[in-house]
């Protein structure tokens, strides 16, 4: 992976991690008999994924007698919130889940985070690579730990591309409209969106951001939180503009993202739609929707086209990193448990389990499926990378800019009120 690869924007080295986490307290620091309890927070609540974390901790226990790890397994769109509420109240788990962006800053200057620059080992490091732990770190401190590197694009059905005679991805925004209006012909729906959990929505807006704002742009507004340069409402006008177009499933805007066979991930993986913009996590959750659930032999991707006229660089990404933190007062096997689960082994395990891209870079030969091979190809050869502008921007701004998409969509709001309505949350910072 190229050094220069910025997982968290480069003029907010600033942290990455988005804590997602959810409900019971955190573990006993000790007992008199020397044993340990600790709890653990993750997002995994079926299939190949909950059994990998059920897994991975039965053997860390069985490596570290007198230690033990409650697991809670939350729904993802549930995690926010109930970890915002334990951290607030000062129960959190002593693992959490934690992704990028302004919301560990928050967490670390509110001193909730483990400080835990000195616990990863070297092994640990040089597998993951400086672009990896730049992704946790805050003030030249490392707070968490990267498992998955999650670049975002569209994956599409093959055979849905081919039933509507497709004979290629789109590279541009005019050839995306081209091919919605080609698959519209043959009764299938263009694009699966979940637009009832808002960020899935919300991604719409990013990318046509990322393609009209340049690198120094995105840089300078992850910094001052405001939207003042006039790329911000272009990429809101690219989208009304798509939008205009009826590229959604029918109901979008009450479609939720990923529960269940009516979700959007469940419309990919029962070909009831033939596009999906997601992260690199969706093979993995298209998967566990599959009638044998098992991955969906035609899934395959293409980055999202680009802007004619836009002052993003060709071929930049935007993505996440997905990891853990140690709640400020977890014992020191929580970073024991952090270095034991990106091993090689475990994170080849991972990847294999949730269908998806390690952070280790030892680990990621175990990548073959074509949908995550042309994921990583392009992230690999992306002149930058930065992270989802909901992460990068923190919670409140971040949720008012995800709201003011949604409300766009619904014909309640306009390109403006999205820059409006993010300066507003900002200036409340």
């Amino acid at each position: 992976m190229k050094s220069r690869k910025l997982l968290a924007v480069s003029a907010v080295a600033m942290a990455s991690t988005l804590v997602l986490t959810a409900c019971g307290g955190g573990g006993d620091s000790g007992s008199e008999d020397g044993s340990v309890s600790m709890t653990f927070w993750h997002n995994s609540t079926t299939g190949e994924g909950k059994a990998y974390w059920e897994e991975t901790v039965a053997a860390f226990e069985e490596a570290n007698p007198g230690v033990t790890i409650d697991i809670q397994a939350i729904q993802n769109e549930d995690m926010d919130g109930k970890l915002q509420t334990a951290l607030n109240s000062g129960d959190a788990p002593d693992i959490f889940m934690a992704r990028g962006g302004g919301k560990l800053a928050d967490v670390v200057e509110a001193g909730q985070a483990q400080d835990l620059t000195d616990a990863i080992d070297d092994a640990t490091r040089e597998a993951v690579g400086e672009a990896g732990m730049s992704a946790f770190t805050v003030d030249g401190k490392v707070y968490g730990m990267p498992v998955a590197i999650l670049p975002g694009g569209m994956y599409y059905s093959e055979d849905l591309f081919e039933q509507a005679g497709v004979s290629a991805p789109p590279t541009t925004i005019g050839e995306l409209e081209g091919v919605v209006d080609q698959l519209k012909a043959a009764g299938i729906a263009p694009i699966a969106l979940g637009a009832k959990d808002a960020w899935p929505a919300a991604h719409w807006y990013y990318f046509f951001a990322l393609r009209e704002c340049s690198q120094d742009t995105i840089n300078e507004a992850a910094a001052s939180r405001s939207f003042d340069d006039p790329c911000w409402l272009a990429a809101g006008e690219d989208l009304q503009a798509f939008a205009e177009t009826e590229p959604f499933n029918q109901g979008f805007l009450t479609t939720s993202a990923q529960q269940g066979a009516g979700s959007s991930a469940g419309m990919m993986a029962n070909h009831q739609a033939a596009m999906e913009l997601m992260g690199a996590w969706n093979p993995g959750q298209i998967a566990s929707l599959t009638p044998d659930e098992k991955p969906l032999p035609d899934l395959q991707w293409f980055p999202f086209p680009e802007v004619e006229g836009g002052d993003g660089e060709p071929g930049a990404m935007m993505g996440g990193v997905d990891g853990f933190s140690c709640s400020a007062q977890a014992p020191a096997e929580c970073g024991e448990f952090l270095n034991f689960i990106m091993t090689k082994e475990s994170q080849e395990a991972y990847a294999t389990a949730f269908h998806t891209l390690p952070a280790s870079k030892e680990a990621q030969g175990v990548v073959t499926e074509p949908a995550l091979v042309s994921v990583l190809e392009a992230y690999n050869e992306a002149p930058y990378v930065t992270v989802w502008l909901d992460t990068l921007f923190g919670q409140n701004v971040g949720n008012a800019l995800n709201t003011s998409v949604v409300n766009m969509l619904a014909g309640k709001g306009t390109p403006q009120d999205i820059v409006d309505t993010t300066n507003a949350a900002a200036a409340k910072e």
